[in-house]
């Protein structure tokens, strides 16, 4: 008979369920079992010897098309990827790196070339690749790259070089030892001195025995804050010389005679269409970021589940879980892991789709990037948080490397920044939503898309996810009133929800009409980003409810449905009462009713409290990957079993 946990995470698992239990059975082996050490040389070690059973057991045929080698199962590649994340974020990052950026560079921008030549030697590790994009100068402008490939035509080769200090790659995953190849995004420079905007090479930087080529300089970034089985490392080119050949050449080549030629004229909309094929990337770091949120809360709630603190006059010591500021700090965010989940489900879906059709419609695929965009900013800040206030839910046990969450608070750091800094990536949401989507939008300067947002925005109309009949029914049978319970009327949180984002848009689009005529188009821009970004933030809320009402919606079991309804009443009431001032401010919530969404959240906590366990059950995160020692007490030595333990480590005894 299946529990109503297993009806939970039947439902959260999503379209991908099969692969996600799969990999639960994989990662469940000993040799996946996580393990924190600062140690590079063992992590990097371990995460090598991880890969190779994976590529060996075909795990990366799902990310590469079949007539390519591969299975074709986009969706199936991006869930594997995730699912890693439980185990070892360095681990995820090495397997991203390798089959999803460079491989993924290699498939979606090269020709058929470059698939016979690499993708099956990419997916069965024969090449070990990365993926250099950033430079010392340069991060989030990636058209602002400093690497230059110039062609020469008389030995038909492109010449590769780091013009300047800051052209430097940096921070590039596998750069330090492992990569032998690197997919290098430089400026195109043709003979007649005309640049041609960024592209991307195939480049050789080390030979067999691991040593730097002629012209490559590689160094090692070392420790950083996390992630020490990755190595990140730096690559300097001096007048690199590659065949004409190595150019990724989907969406530009270049003949023998030095002739540029591109299916896309413009070229900022050539250099945003190559970009969009590198979209997984991003979904991948959301996804996977969720992901290890959710290990943090698993072992958290545990954890309160059996830790004893304080008296209760009547019945001896309280576990922290009863109490209610305890539950306002976990449950919340369980709530919003929930939330994130059945959204990201929907992200991987259209992604697969997407990446599956073969002629995409570009509209879609532009809702798609500013989707993952949206996402993968939503998701990494969520587990920044909620991995934070795992730890300190935990106290000092919390601290303790054997108990998982600090090397899950320190791995997971950097995913804020990398693959697009959040702040950056919520403003690209808020460029389609105040350009209604514009085709021409991606090619423009910030000076141009004031000037057309201020003209174009109230344009705009709002998009639904997948669940638009669900949602429009309920929201045909909402209560307007000012009730309190109303405010559980999934509805009316909808109706809030939507009002939020249509008013803050249509604000930001009049202040930019207003700003951009009495200063200058940059200054009008940067006068409003603050209210850009908190649009923005109000649209990806909206989505993750929609998503989540769909869930619902798909789940088969009664029990795990009426839990699932608490568990979004809780998301939903906890968005409002953080963005409480703004409601407030603008009359969208009186102050009795504000009160009411306080007292909403707080009675939807004690609700939840049976549920607490269930819940993170219905995460389905395999016994291995969420073990802690703190939750295991019969495990813990006494006094002299630690001074020995100590004594073994430090080499003063033998052990026995």
């Amino acid at each position: 008979m299946t529990t109503t946990a297993e009806h939970l995470r039947n439902t959260l698992d999503g379209r991908w369920r099969d692969v996600k239990n799969r990999m639960r059975e994989e990662l469940s082996k000993p040799v996946f079992k996580p393990h924190y050490t600062p140690n590079t040389v063992i992590a990097r070690t371990k995460v090598a010897e991880q890969m190779k059973i994976m590529a060996a057991q075909g795990a990366a045929e799902d990310g590469f098309k079949k007539e390519h080698g591969g299975n074709g199962d986009v969706g199936a590649a991006i869930t594997q990827i995730e699912m890693l994340a439980m185990s070892d974020l360095s681990l995820m990052v090495k397997a991203g790196v390798q089959w999803g950026l460079f491989g993924g560079a290699i498939e979606n921008l090269g020709t058929e070339r470059h698939h016979q030549k690499y993708v099956k030697k990419i997916i069965d590790l024969d090449i070990v690749g990365c993926f250099a994009m950033t430079e010392t100068g340069h991060g989030s402008d990636v058209q602002s790259l400093e690497t230059t490939a110039t062609y020469d035509p008389q030995t038909q080769e492109f010449v590769i070089d780091s013009p300047t200090r800051t052209a430097r790659k940096d921070y590039i995953g596998g750069a330090a030892e492992t990569a032998r190849v690197a997919a290098v995004f430089a400026q195109l420079i043709t003979p007649d001195g005309v640049g041609h905007g960024v592209h991307c090479f195939i480049v050789p930087i080390r030979n067999d025995e691991g040593n730097d080529l002629p012209g490559v300089t590689t160094s090692d970034c070392h420790y950083k804050g996390g992630l020490p089985g990755v190595d990140n490392g730096r690559i300097q080119f001096d007048h690199v010389r590659i065949p004409r050949e190595n150019l990724l050449n989907k969406y530009a080549d270049v003949a023998p005679d030095g002739t540029y030629s591109s299916p896309i004229e413009n070229p900022s909309r050539r250099f945003f269409t190559m970009l969009g094929t590198l979209v997984r990337g991003r979904v991948t770091v959301g996804g996977s970021a969720a992901a290890a949120a959710r290990v943090a809360l698993d072992i958290a709630t545990r954890y309160a589940l059996q830790r004893k603190q304080f008296h209760d006059p009547n019945d001896g010591e309280v576990l922290i879980m009863d109490y209610l500021v305890h539950q306002r700090r976990l449950l919340p965010l369980i709530a919003k892991s929930y939330a994130l989940q059945f959204a990201q489900n929907e992200l991987v879906a259209k992604c697969h789709d997407l990446q599956s059709a073969e002629e995409p419609d570009p509209e879609e695929q532009r809702e798609l990037e500013a989707r993952a965009a949206g996402l993968k900013a939503a998701n990494t800040w969520h587990a920044t948080r909620a991995i934070q206030e795992a730890r300190e839910a935990c106290g000092g046990a919390g601290y303790m490397a054997e108990n998982r969450l600090i090397a899950l608070k320190a791995d997971t750091d950097v995913f804020t920044t990398f693959e697009g800094d959040n702040h950056v990536l919520t403003q690209l949401v808020a460029k389609e939503l105040l350009t209604a989507y514009a085709d021409d939008i991606k090619s423009m300067s910030p000076v141009e898309w004031v000037r057309f947002a201020a003209n174009f925005a109230g344009e705009r109309v709002l998009k639904r996810t997948a669940a638009e009949t669900i949602i429009q029914t309920i929201l045909d049978t909402r209560q307007d009133n000012e009730e309190e319970g109303s405010l559980f009327n999934r509805g009316t949180q909808m109706k809030m929800f939507e009002d939020r984002e249509e008013y803050m848009i249509s604000t930001v689009a009049r202040r930019l009409q207003g700003k951009s005529k009495e200063m200058s188009e940059f200054d009008a821009f940067n006068a409003v980003q603050d209210h850009v970004l908190h649009a923005a933030q109000a649209h990806i809320d909206r989505i993750i409810l929609e998503a989540f009402v769909a869930g619902i919606d798909a789940c088969e079991d009664e029990e795990a449905r009426k839990i699932l309804n608490m568990v979004c009443d809780l998301y939903a009431l906890s968005v409002i009462d953080e963005d409480r001032a703004w409601f407030m401010e603008h009359r969208f919530l009186s102050t009795e009713r504000a009160k009411a969404v306080t007292r909403g959240v707080n009675e939807r906590c004690r609700n939840l409290r049976p549920y607490a366990e269930v819940l993170v059950d219905g995460f389905g995160i395999p016994e291995q990957l969420r073990y802690a020692e703190m939750l295991h007490p019969e495990n813990i030595p006494d006094a002299d079993e630690q001074t020995e333990k100590d004594a073994i480590s430090a080499g003063t005894i033998e052990p026995k």
